[in-house]
């Protein structure tokens, strides 16, 4: 286990090179060898994790460039384990589950290559590491719309690329100049997120920091006004560039606040934190009117994701413990939940070649199966209780109902407005009689679908009505980042507002 982690981060990497040597015919079945193999790894590193350990753990370090603090250094806490897990077993399923026509030797590599990316963001306890593998997801990703995207890829990859590289550049300036503050401070470089944390600063200081970071954040999330690329994406990208989207990617942008703003810059989250908060009901309420007025299912999930990363947001600016281990939580379910929907709609466009819900209706009728997964998911989806949905969306609400209980009043019209639109998609789709012929004699899921798919409905049900597994090693390690950020702030009313919206009592 002494070097499990750089093993989870390199093994996609290397296999992706040696895909090249593997037959086309055999990529398909090598590519769900490679990802079972990598999920593998990530389950046993949650055997090995040691829950009572609210640190970093399986840490590994080597020197890069010792005279600038740069160093190859890895870790996981219980913010981060739960997350690298869904990136190995969202992609595993996804390869599993969804019909691939096209090229699928260098689909399948280019997978594998963002499998590795994706893995590394969540374990970087070293920033310009942490950059590194930011910024290499983009290609990858670039790459899967823009070559096996739909009739407007190019411009979907190209409006994907811009917006999160611009946010890159404005976090660059402010990593270079958090190192360059470290080495003020202390008289050695050093780009280590743990040294970054025993750092106080001044709270000027903490405002242009963490406008830098935020910016870059928040394109990725997407918050609004930045969304604008995500439908485009969602719309334009393969199946399975979908799901990894808005099952992994998105989630950078909301573990990168919860890794990065909130205990490196305290007193400017505090300061902050309430337009955030109004921004984040914006997109909560905005992206679900939006979802309603789609004809496209695919978009309807696409604005839907928009909507309950703004639940997500409000739970980390809550700044306490339930809020934000609600919305760690939130992001897996989120992950899991929405990869699903994608996956179903994938589904009926291999069998419809259209996502239309105008095309369907009575799909009930012939495919009962799809109807019932997809019903289950779309539950899950609008927070119902006893599914995992609802354990992340209660947390992250009831945590910033400490904050203000009116705005966690808008923000709750979110869920609503989620059933509404759900609903209706479900209504049009699947109920009444079918009135398109070529609905009648469709097949319903089949072995590889169920087998993709059944997993997925299976954690829904069992993390939904019992989460403890990891809701506790979430828990430790945000208690023990508030402490931090109750010790660390410069300003007395951010100390108090912490204590104010916590449990946490002298770092109890």
């Amino acid at each position: 286990m002494d070097h499990i982690l750089s093993l989870i981060i390199f093994f996609p990497l290397l296999a992706g090179i040696a895909g090249f040597l593997v037959n086309k015919d055999s990529i398909r079945v090598y590519g769900i060898v490679v990802s079972a193999l990598e999920f593998s790894l990530t389950i046993a590193l949650w055997i090995g994790f040691d829950n009572n350990i609210d640190g970093f753990q399986f840490v590994e370090h080597a020197s890069l460039i010792s005279n600038f603090g740069m160093s190859y250094s890895i870790g996981v806490d219980g913010i981060s384990l739960f997350l690298v897990i869904l990136s190995t077993f969202m992609t595993m399923i996804a390869l599993i589950g969804l019909n691939i026509e096209k090229d699928a030797k260098n689909l399948i590599i280019s997978i594998l290559y963002l499998e590795m990316t994706m893995v590394g963001v969540f374990l970087s306890l070293d920033v310009i590491l942490f950059y590194l593998f930011w910024e290499f997801s983009l290609v990858p990703m670039l790459y899967i719309i823009g070559a096996w995207g739909s009739d407007r890829r190019i411009y979907a990859a190209i409006k994907f690329f811009l917006y999160t590289f611009a946010g890159s550049v404005l976090m660059l300036v402010g990593i270079l100049y958090m190192g360059y503050f470290y080495f003020q401070q202390t008289g050695i470089w050093s780009f280590s997120i743990v040294d970054w944390q025993l750092l106080s600063m001044p709270f000027n200081l903490q405002l242009w920091l963490f406008g830098a970071f935020f910016l870059a954040f928040a394109i990725k999330v997407p918050m609004f006004p930045f969304h604008t690329w995500l439908p485009y994406a969602h719309g334009q990208a393969p199946t399975i560039g979908s799901v990894i989207l808005a099952a992994v990617l998105l989630k950078m942008g909301t573990y990168g606040m919860v890794r990065f703003l909130l205990p490196l810059f305290p007193d400017a989250t505090i300061y902050f934190l309430m337009p955030i908060a109004i921004v984040a009901i914006i997109m909560v309420i905005y992206a679900a009117m939006v979802a309603y007025a789609q004809e496209d299912m695919k978009q309807v999930i696409a604005y839907s994701s928009i909507s309950h990363m703004g639940i997500i947001i409000l739970g980390i600016f809550a700044i306490n413990a339930e809020g934000i281990t609600g919305s760690i939580f939130l992001m897996i379910s989120h992950g899991i939940v929405s990869g699903a929907l994608f996956m179903l709609v994938g589904c009926i466009y291999d069998r419809r070649h259209t996502k239309n819900m105008s095309e369907f209706g009575g799909l009930a009728i012939s495919m009962p199966t799809f109807a019932t997964i997809y019903g289950i998911m779309l539950m899950a989806s609008v927070g119902l209780p006893l599914t995992i949905g609802f354990v992340g969306e209660f947390l992250s609400l009831m945590g910033f109902y400490k904050v203000n209980w009116l705005m966690t009043l808008f923000a709750g019209t979110g869920i609503i407005l989620g059933a509404v639109y759900m609903l209706t998609l479900y209504k049009r789709s699947f109920f009444g009689e079918i009135t398109n012929e070529k609905n009648r004699g469709l097949k319903d899921l089949h072995g590889r679908e169920l087998v993709a798919l059944v997993p997925l409905v299976a954690l829904v049900a069992i993390l939904g009505i019992y989460p403890k597994p990891l809701l506790e090693p979430i828990d430790l390690s945000v208690k023990k980042m508030l402490v931090l950020m109750h010790k660390k702030a410069v300003l007395p009313d951010t100390q108090d507002f912490i204590l104010k919206v916590n449990t946490i009592k002298g770092g109890e």
